[in-house]
């Protein structure tokens, strides 16, 4: 009992000490959940303001807006052809830059039949260097470009390092950064010459957070949405709108790998490309960053709550249970 009362008396002791702070302690509690209830409240205005309003509120045809004409870098990946015949839906013609031009031949030829849009398709490798070029250079001449998409290039399964062969890690590196760039310098002038276009970059959700046995795409994904971020703020008061693009999973047939079949599997957070597609394009005009589907920019927020410490904890028992 004596040690009993004692406790309490020391308990007593310190609460008249303490007394003093209680109130201020208090106060700032309240201010830090505060911070955090208008932190919250912001999030869910902005996600529904992009995701949800932008698809009900009518808006000015994309042709008026931006242009008749939309150059597709990275034509031969799904969602760049998803992105493509959405475009289509609104009555842009489309001028697809490929290295492989039998990939996107039958998707020009369909999207003529169904939408009576005109279509170019350039073979091109612009990893060779600024010379190869000159047919893009070419093909955009006197037309009114509106829309450049620049779709990142991802590898067809998760690989270390020192897995890729050098030549494939040079490739993907060069496609990714340097194409996308020189792609964009070509466009540009024109847009600013007239006063208006959308530069959209489609990456990556693997910017957000270094991801295991990806390397070589979460950096060149994270300079592809720096990069984005840099130049809307650069040319946004010339009238050019650039949007970087970060999904997360996508369902994608990839008949060729047989390890990313588990990954081809569509659900509400593994869209098909023409779904995001659908979804990322009403957002072209209100948020220049955004993983344009609106499950993914859940996935997103829930990430950045996490602590990277813990992220990078937790990436190192994944790959040590694997």
């Amino acid at each position: 009992m004596a040690a009993v009362d004692s406790f309490q008396l020391l308990y007593r002791q310190i609460s008249r000490s303490c007394g003093f702070y209680f109130e201020p302690l208090a106060l700032v509690g309240a201010l830090y959940a505060a911070g955090k209830a208008v932190i919250l409240l912001r999030d869910c205005s902005t996600l529904v303001r992009v995701h949800f309003l932008a698809r009900i509120i009518p808006i000015k045809r994309l042709t008026q807006r931006f242009g008749d004409w939309a150059v597709i870098n990275g034509a031969s990946e799904p969602v760049a052809k998803a992105y493509a015949e959405e475009l289509a839906r609104h009555g842009v013609s489309i001028i697809f830059v490929t290295q492989d031009q039998s990939s996107v031949r039958d998707t020009a030829a369909s999207l003529c039949l169904s939408y009576g849009i005109e279509t170019v398709v350039i073979l091109a490798d612009l990893s060779l260097g600024y010379a190869a070029s000159k047919p893009v250079k070419e093909a955009i001449r006197g037309k009114d470009i509106g829309f450049l998409v620049n779709c990142v290039e991802s590898p067809t399964s998760p690989q270390s390092l020192i897995e890729m062969h050098e030549q494939g890690l040079f490739d993907l590196v060069n496609k990714n950064v340097a194409v996308a760039t020189l792609m964009t310098r070509l466009v540009l002038p024109g847009m600013v010459q007239r006063g208006r276009g959308a530069v959209v970059n489609i990456s990556s959700g693997a910017c957000c957070r270094p991801f295991p046995r990806r390397v070589a795409l979460t950096a060149s994904t994270g300079y592809l949405d720096h990069f984005s971020r840099a130049l809307h703020l650069e040319y946004s008061g010339r009238g050019i709108f650039v949007q970087s693009l970060t999904p997360f999973q996508i369902a994608v047939n990839r008949p060729q790998s047989s390890s990313s079949s588990s990954s081809s599997g569509e659900g509400l957070f593994s869209p098909k490309p023409e779904v995001y597609a659908r979804h990322a394009i009403s957002t072209l005009g209100v948020s220049n960053r955004t993983t344009g589907y609106w499950p993914h920019t859940l996935q997103c927020g829930l990430m950045r709550c996490i602590p990277e410490w813990i992220w990078v904890l937790g990436s190192h028992m994944l790959i040590g249970s694997s």
